[in-house]
């Protein structure tokens, strides 16, 4: 299932507007529900710098009545209020600390969560997915998450508690101008709600054509050699620069929403406070309020309207948040298609890698109309060795993908060691596989950590032994750093033929009952081929195997050889009987062996 297909069929879409559009950070809840020991810190920490914010008026307004009137006060309210200042200044200190703790580490969750989510996905999943997208969720999502849990949310809740504190201070104060403030509340949070609504749907908006631009740019470095060697520089650059372009169109889109709705917040809530204040100064003159109980009220209206504004600006940063979590929420509903069973079946030990087929039937799900596999059965026994071959398109690598339960067969039973592998861990089945594929994988890390890949428990002197039985060693001791040594990305550093060797050394280290080669040799030169072809023969040596090859020259010393055509079986025996046979094997045979010598 895509990113886009879950988006658009999630459970409980039928609730209301208001529930669904905070659904996306509610999913961020129980991430920060794991450490109470910080929440509880940063909520004393918020509530004890808010309530020493709110005495500060009540400080002034006994000041300002009594203070100059009495020998000797002014000194003590002056020394209460650097008290204060000192509660604040440690609580709020705490608070950010606390909060921004508590936000980085429910982001660190939240990345771990992805990516454990994603490698836990069918291929299926990144059959339509891309790449570039799916690590921007992972990265610039989180990111914008982490600015909203870390700080905004913060903001938020401060400024919620100093809006309450002080629309209850001014009731207490003066109930009268009080209704003043509360009949002009509805006015200020209309703007809030419904710019709130457009700014959320703008970032993400923005957030989806970053992820594009990402998306294609990952996919031309990937591949920037050929995008050089085809000259091609000026053209994909064009198209990522029209690609950031319209992400940049689109995210200032979105700050002019949320400019606009600042500047409304802030003109409505200070011509509330300057309305109030004329009111309040005409109470002051009729001798029915004193300037000090004037001062307090102001004081409070003044952090009542600071606070409306401060949550209008966060509420542009939530709003940003809660599409950004919309993404990863989207992601993490992505359920894998390939699951473990409820009740897995175990695998027989000792394990004896015997694999069977029964008219198994398969479409890939991006093109569930064209069939790949059809009615297809065979079997192989314990440490057997059998070639697949036939021209391209026939189904032989799906095969490989079936035997490793990267999808379920629409069709049929693959059996492992005489067990349906659709009853088993695919975790388990796996274990028990080695696989060797043409487009080998090499990572951006060490020689060593490479060829440990498939165990990384194995020490150093495993790794030395596998990589001397793939013929690799050689080649290895001669890096600057030996098995330390970093090859790059993809291993760019090593030839074709070496990258295949610590493939070679990674299956053997594995040390799995069976073994799959995909095409192993069909991109080396002679030489390498010869070296490759070496190091696999001692890899399969006690193993079952299954070969897929184009050159059938590799096959020769097979146990069988099976012949697939269009998604079936066509003829099944040893080189000489199907060569005998005159049939697609012969004619594969003929053009292969003869066809390179004929004039």
């Amino acid at each position: 299932m895509s990113i886009a297909a879950a988006s658009n069929d999630r459970p409980g879409d039928s609730a209301p507007a208001g529930r669904r559009r905070l659904r996306p950070l509610m999913a961020l809840v129980p991430y920060a529900l794991r450490y109470p020991g910080l929440l509880a810190g940063a909520a004393v920490a918020l509530v004890v710098a808010s309530l020493a914010t709110l005495v500060v008026p009540l400080a002034i307004r006994r000041m300002i009545d009594f203070g100059f009137s009495a020998e000797g006060m002014i000194s003590q309210y002056f020394a209460m209020l650097v008290g204060v200042a000192l509660v604040l200044a440690i609580a709020s200190a705490s608070r950010f600390y606390l909060v921004t703790t508590i936000g980085e580490r429910v982001v660190a969750d939240i990345r771990a969560a992805v990516f454990s989510h994603l490698a836990k996905l069918s291929p299926s999943f990144f059959d339509t997915a891309k790449t570039g997208e799916v690590i921007s969720r992972l990265t610039a999502d989180t990111t914008q998450i982490k600015s909203a849990v870390g700080v905004s949310v913060s903001i938020a809740l401060r400024n919620l508690i100093m809006f309450v504190g002080a629309l209850a201070m001014m009731v207490v104060t003066s109930p009268r101008l009080s209704l003043y403030a509360v009949a002009a509340i509805p006015i200020l949070v209309l703007p809030l709600v419904a710019f709130g609504r457009d700014v959320r749907r703008r970032s993400r908006l923005a957030q989806d054509r970053l992820a594009d631009a990402s998306a294609y740019a990952n996919e031309n470095i990937q591949a920037v050699r050929t995008m050089q060697a085809f000259t091609a520089e000026r053209t994909v650059t064009g198209r990522f620069v029209a690609a950031a372009e319209e992400a940049f169109t689109t995210a200032r889109d979105a700050n002019r929403a949320r400019a606009i709705l600042t500047a409304v917040v802030i003109f409505l809530v200070f011509s509330s406070v300057v309305a109030i204040l004329w009111a309040g100064a005409q109470e002051v003159l009729a001798g029915t309020m004193s300037s000090g109980r004037l001062s307090q009220f102001v004081l409070y209206a003044v952090f009542a309207a600071g606070a409306l504004s401060e949550l209008s600006q966060v509420w542009s940063d939530i709003s940003q948040a809660a599409g950004a979590a919309e993404r990863l929420v989207e992601i993490l509903a992505v359920e894998p298609e390939v699951k473990a069973p409820a009740r897995p079946l175990a695998l027989p030990e000792p394990a004896r890698g015997e694999v069977s087929f029964v008219a198994v039937r398969f479409a890939y799900p991006v093109r569930p109309e064209a069939r790949v596999l059809d009615e297809v059965s065979f079997e192989v026994k314990r440490g057997e060795k059998v070639a697949i071959v036939g021209p391209s398109g026939a189904g032989k690598s799906t095969l490989f993908s079936l035997l490793l339960r990267f999808y379920d067969p629409a069709g049929g039973v693959v059996r492992f060691d005489g067990v349906p592998i659709a009853e088993v861990d695919p975790e388990a089945l796996r274990r028990r596989i080695a696989l060797v594929p043409q487009d080998v994988a090499i990572f951006a890390a060490s020689v060593a950590d490479n060829i440990r890949y498939g165990r990384p428990e194995a020490d150093d002197a495993a790794v030395v032994e596998a990589a001397r039985l793939a013929f690799a060693d050689e080649f290895i001791a001669r890096l600057p750093e030996g098995y330390a040594s970093q090859i790059g990305e993809r291993g760019v550093t090593l030839s074709g033929g070496q990258r295949q060797r610590i493939a070679i050394a990674r299956a053997i280290l594995r040390d799995a009952p069976l073994l799959l080669l995909d095409e192993a040799t069909s991109a080396l030169d002679a030489e390498s081929e010869t070296m490759v072809q070496k190091a696999l023969e001692r890899l399969m040596e006690g193993r079952t195997t299954l070969v897929i090859a184009h050159r059938l020259a590799t096959v020769l010393n097979c146990d069988r050889i099976l012949v697939m055509d269009e998604g079936r079986i066509v003829e099944e025996g040893s080189h000489a009987e199907l060569v005998a046979r005159g049939g697609l094997y012969a004619r594969l045979a003929e053009l292969q062996f003869n066809g390179s010598r004929a004039p």
